[in-house]
């Protein structure tokens, strides 16, 4: 049974398919692409594929040094076994270019594994990881064309605020 987990180095093997995944269908402009520009080459060494995830686990820290335009981010792994399936980020503030187009909450499956429902799991298993970073309601955001994307908002009772150039704009509840 698939669950959300802290990164974890379990899944290693499983996560470097994943990467090959979106590698081949060109991801771009997501967490995912940003660690496959800066790590990737260095993932197959389990030494470093150690290092990585201790780092994308301390992006959740306030005082953790980060680029100005980056802010705190727990970032968690959907994962069934030593299957890594995807992951998803929460954003603990929204700076000017997520109030526009990222939001607090991002997400993506791996390419093989899309269409099960793993998006919509997600999605309502990280809001009350929100919630608890005192996030209510959270900004989901995605492209006005990903049909996909936008039924998993609508299914996570997200109320579309408008659409900002290609960005559809979410508030999704946290509150139980």
């Amino acid at each position: 049974m698939p669950e959300l987990v802290l990164p974890t180095t379990s899944v290693h093997e499983s996560f470097l398919g994943a990467m090959d995944e979106f590698v081949a269908e060109g991801a771009e402009n997501s967490q995912t692409a940003a660690w496959i520009e800066h790590n990737a080459p260095g993932w197959q060494d389990p030494a470093a594929f150690e290092t990585f995830v201790e780092a994308v686990k301390a992006d959740a820290l306030l005082d953790n040094p980060r680029p100005d335009w980056h802010v705190p981010c727990t970032t968690l792994w959907w994962v069934d076994g030593e299957d890594y399936l995807g992951r998803i980020a929460i954003r603990h503030t929204l700076n000017d270019f997520l109030l526009d187009v990222g939001g607090h909450i991002g997400y993506d499956v791996r390419p093989t594994r899309r269409r099960e429902g793993h998006a919509t799991a997600m999605l309502r298993g990280a809001l009350p990881w929100a919630r608890d970073l005192g996030i209510d309601p959270a900004l989901v955001t995605c492209d006005d064309d990903n049909v996909g994307s936008i039924l998993v908002i609508e299914a996570a009772s997200g109320v579309m605020e408008d659409v900002r150039g290609t960005k559809r704009r979410y508030w999704v509840p946290t509150g139980s």
